[in-house]
């Protein structure tokens, strides 16, 4: 498997996430999103959103994080990043879609450089959007999860699932925009529980080899 990413990438890191849950080695492509890399044409070529990841699994090729697990998920079945029960799975995977929908999009690169390089909003006014976009889809979460009973030591039971492989990566990236988290105690020791886990930590950004 060739994995095309980029290491600050949430979306790529969640997929980095998955891959090492299932224990499957991979190809890591580095594709450098600030130099501009994701348009040249030969990625593009691969990728026609010029985003990352891009999974290339002998002759399947594909792009968004969440179908590339799910993928892989249903060719791996070794250990299940998704419950047994249906009403368990939607669980899980509303929790990932409030995430990777509701919370990453409006405050990805493509979008904050928007902000500033074509709407020449203030550097001051693009942190002010990205911390209410944050602080409104967290402390949402915060309150869905603190206040079910499914949630364990991990956003549902006590497996990492989906859920997780989406959250630990948005907090990481408030982290890095310096958002103060300790409104979100729950988040956090579900987060804290995955570090303590190899393939979370060997997904780290600060662990890939792009990183330098």
């Amino acid at each position: 498997m060739k994995l095309y990413n980029y290491f600050r990438s949430s979306a790529a890191y969640r997929v980095r996430i998955a891959l090492n849950l299932k224990g499957l080695a991979f190809e890591y492509i580095p594709v450098h999103l600030t130099k501009g890399e994701q348009r040249s044409e030969r990625y593009v070529a691969i990728n026609a959103q010029a985003l990352v990841p891009t999974l290339v699994d002998d002759a399947v090729t594909l792009p968004q994080s969440l179908a590339i697990i799910e993928y892989l998920d249903e060719r791996f079945r070794e250990p299940p990043l998704l419950p047994a029960t249906p009403a368990a799975r939607a669980r899980v995977r509303a929790i990932a879609l409030a995430i990777a929908c509701d919370i990453h999009p409006l405050n990805n690169l493509r979008v904050l450089q928007y902000l500033t390089r074509t709407l020449a909003v203030s550097e001051d006014a693009k942190n002010a959007w990205y911390r209410h976009w944050i602080d409104t889809g967290l402390g949402a979460l915060e309150a869905q999860l603190a206040n079910d009973a499914a949630t364990g030591a991990y956003c549902h039971g006590d497996a990492p699932t989906l859920a997780d492989i989406c959250l630990v990566p948005q907090l990481a990236n408030a982290r890095r925009f310096g958002i103060a988290l300790d409104a979100y105690p729950t988040l956090l020791r579900i987060d804290a529980n995955c570090h303590k886990l190899d393939a979370f930590a060997a997904a780290a950004p600060e662990a890939q080899p792009d990183a330098a």
